[in-house]
């Protein structure tokens, strides 16, 4: 990775993206400094301090702190996120949206264009709940139909001006963009978990058993990404020959391929789900003060991942079984909605190509679909074991969320994979369009 950046950084156009890429970011956190007008900045940690709910937690983390802050990106990027997987989804669903996509770049742009306008709607949605849901509660130092309208406005145009910063960057920087955003943000908030990690383990402990801590602290993050990286990068090859056929007079294919299949084939859109769904119910209790001394309640602690694996209150553990649960539904649901088996077989045998030891058609579409099903559990699994373990180090030991576990973990090492391919890419590029300058 550091020769990949040291190498983009000897090259002008490179640097010059990844320049314009750092500018943007500052600008994020500039403006994830300026409060929302009218509203208490201190509400949402307070909010969190006096409750056990993690409802908001993993919503905290990935806007980098501007919620608990209430910045004018408050709610971050998380509404482009929402509509796009709404409009992926959609896409399967709509016969017209599929066509439109397989339309080219014409068709991408429409699709696009629709994703902002529902981000926008969303965004709106969201920022219209807070504002009245909470405002009542303290949110709103005056509370009225002006400073509503203001706090309303406000936290719209930041999400569409977060998600207007992510294309540009997708443009003229290095990248996706919306994705280094989100990982920006989420990398914001590593320094307070270091310190909160500090404050919990090491500070006061003597010098011995402070570095054991670390020592220990260190190999169980390193584990955990490493196996992150490897869980990201798997895939399963399989190979496809290609039949040679007569193309005028000449004799034409006869070539190998293969079709890589990603062990983790659904990425970290089963975790999003499985927690969305999770916490929803706790995060609409949060609005009404629902009394969790209540059974009604219980339930809700049950659901809320923040109570899970403490040894005080064993019972409400059972909410992870849930959990693990839907993210192994969402992860087969997720896969058989983007990759079809009976298409990508009906492709091969029209181009003449073959799985070797399987005959075209049918047999090859049972065969992807059955391997397909062993791959998308594997990849399963190894979501299950990313998303707990950080979950349960944190109720057994008591301590507070990490920015650095579970699906942030996920969604930093794809990011960071995928912006380093794209670098290589652009170094790439640069590469051919030297040696052909040369001639």
């Amino acid at each position: 990775m550091w020769k990949t950046l040291q190498k983009a950084f000897k090259v002008k156009e490179v640097r010059d993206k990844l320049i314009y890429t750092f500018l943007m970011l500052v600008v994020i956190r500039i403006g994830s400094q300026l409060p929302v007008p009218g509203v208490k900045t201190t509400f949402f940690a307070e909010l969190f301090a006096r409750q056990s709910s993690d409802a908001f937690g993993f919503f905290n983390t990935i806007t980098g702190g501007s919620f608990t802050n209430m910045s004018i990106f408050a709610l971050s990027i998380t509404p482009y996120i929402t509509s796009s997987i709404i409009m992926q989804l959609l896409t399967i669903a709509i016969p017209k949206l599929e066509e439109m996509q397989k339309e080219g770049e014409e068709g991408r742009k429409k699709i696009a264009e629709y994703t902002r306008y529902t981000t926008v709607g969303l965004a709106l949605m969201q920022s219209i709940a807070m504002s009245v849901g909470f405002g009542g509660r303290g949110l709103l130092i005056d509370y009225n139909l002006g400073s509503v309208i203001v706090a309303v406005v406000t936290m719209t145009a930041g999400s569409a001006m977060l998600m207007w910063i992510g294309e540009q960057i997708t443009t003229y920087g290095v990248g996706n963009g919306i994705s280094i955003v989100l990982l920006f943000n989420i990398i914001s908030s590593v320094p307070n978990d270091v310190l909160t990690l500090y404050e919990r383990f090491i500070k006061g402990k003597s010098v011995a058993v402070g570095v054991v801590y670390a020592i220990i602290i260190a190999a169980v993050i390193v584990a955990i990404t490493v196996f992150t990286i490897y869980l990201q990068d798997a895939e399963r090859r399989i190979p496809v020959q290609y039949s040679k056929k007569m193309q005028g007079r000449r004799l034409v294919g006869g070539q190998s391929s293969v079709i890589p299949l990603k062990v983790d084939t659904a990425g970290v859109i089963p975790v999003i789900f499985a927690s969305s769904i999770m916490s929803f119910p706790v995060v609409i209790a949060e609005f009404f003060d629902v009394n969790y001394a209540t059974f009604g309640g219980q339930i809700l602690m049950m659901l809320n991942s923040g109570n899970w694996f403490r040894p005080e209150r064993p019972v409400y553990s059972i909410g992870m079984v849930i959990y693990i649960v839907l993210i192994v539904v969402f992860a087969y649901f997720y896969t058989s909605i983007t990759f079809n088996p009976l298409e990508v077989a009906n492709n091969m045998k029209k181009s003449g190509g073959f799985i070797p030891g399987i005959r075209p058609g049918k047999p090859t579409s049972d065969y992807l679909n059955n391997l397909l099903n062993y791959i998308v559990f594997i990849g399963a699994c190894g979501l299950v074991i990313v998303c707990v373990i950080p979950i349960m180090i944190s109720g057994l030991f008591n301590v507070s969320r990490m920015s650095f576990g579970g699906t942030s973990l996920i969604i930093i090492v794809g990011v960071v994979l995928e912006t380093i391919k794209a670098v290589q890419s652009q170094l790439l590029v640069r590469n051919y369009k030297g040696f052909l300058n040369d001639y």
